[in-house]
């Protein structure tokens, strides 16, 4: 049974980002996906370093001006999207003043880590969810690629689960190279609070997460797993074996790879 319709909830794109081994699979494996006939959608943040009128990024009215609460904060969302030149792809990108418009990914341009990445991650994946169910769009399989979609599993299986767009999607995580150090910060079972998604959800790794803790969290909600490098000793890879779950590991994984491995979860479900 193949899974016809995925959603791409990515870290980062080319062209949109300078080319790199993540960027480019988060371009390959959604065009892989179209050439089979596959319905796609694909999501990224709108990065501060993304040009938006050389890359032709628009606003999306309709479904934009959402406020979210993170953290006791409210945040407005803001949708806007492009399309691949050359190619039949769509990229959505989150974006807001405080978490990305006026940010890079994981550190700012003196190299400084954000602080707050662990909270810009739940943002991320409550707005990629309710932008899909504004959207009506009804995905069979997830794919959360980088650590920014980390906390998408958790909300699948947990505040998303009773959603008709979401309730029989399966998830797949690809597990990326970070140069992440900083803690999520104490109240991480805060920032996550929404719906039933609560501390409880995050017990196993403590209330003060480090950031290979984000990729387990994000593994233990998984239904299969993918390591864009190759890490068989690691801490992580051990954790994602003990799990039993479907896996792929390489430095040389293909958009066919994972295709195999999204068609294989959706059989399962």
């Amino acid at each position: 049974m193949k899974a016809e319709k995925i959603l791409f909830i990515t870290q980062e794109i080319n062209p949109y980002v300078p080319e790199s081994n993540l960027t480019k699979l988060g371009r390959d494996i959604p065009i892989a996906a179209l050439d089979m006939n596959r319905e796609i959608r694909t999501f990224m943040p709108k990065w501060g370093n993304i040009n938006e009128r050389r890359n032709q990024l628009h606003p999306v009215q309709r479904i934009s001006g959402m406020n979210l609460i993170v953290n006791d904060t409210d945040y407005q969302l803001i949708i806007k999207v492009a399309s691949i030149v050359g190619t039949r792809m769509q990229v959505y990108f989150i974006d807001d003043d405080e978490f990305f418009a006026k940010r890079l990914a994981e550190r700012d341009r003196e190299g400084i880590e954000y602080s707050d990445n662990f909270a810009r991650a739940v943002f991320y994946a409550r707005s990629v969810l309710e932008t899909v169910k504004k959207l009506r769009w009804t995905p069979d399989v997830v794919h959360c690629q980088g650590w920014i979609s980390s906390i998408v599993p958790l909300y699948l299986k947990t505040a998303y689960a009773d959603e008709p767009c979401f309730r029989d999607c399966r998830v797949v995580y690809s597990v990326t190279p970070h140069g992440l150090t900083l803690p999520s910060g104490p109240n991480a079972g805060q920032i996550i609070e929404y719906r039933n998604a609560n501390a409880d959800c995050i017990a196993e790794f403590g209330d003060n997460l480090m950031p290979n803790d984000w990729l387990k969290l994000a593994i233990k909600y998984s239904d299969g797993i993918a390591f864009e490098r190759n890490q068989p000793q690691s801490a992580v890879m051990k954790y994602a074996k003990a799990t039993g779950k479907p896996i792929i590991a390489g430095t040389k994984l293909t958009p066919d790879d994972f295709i195999n491995l999204f068609d294989q979860v959706w059989e399962k479900k």
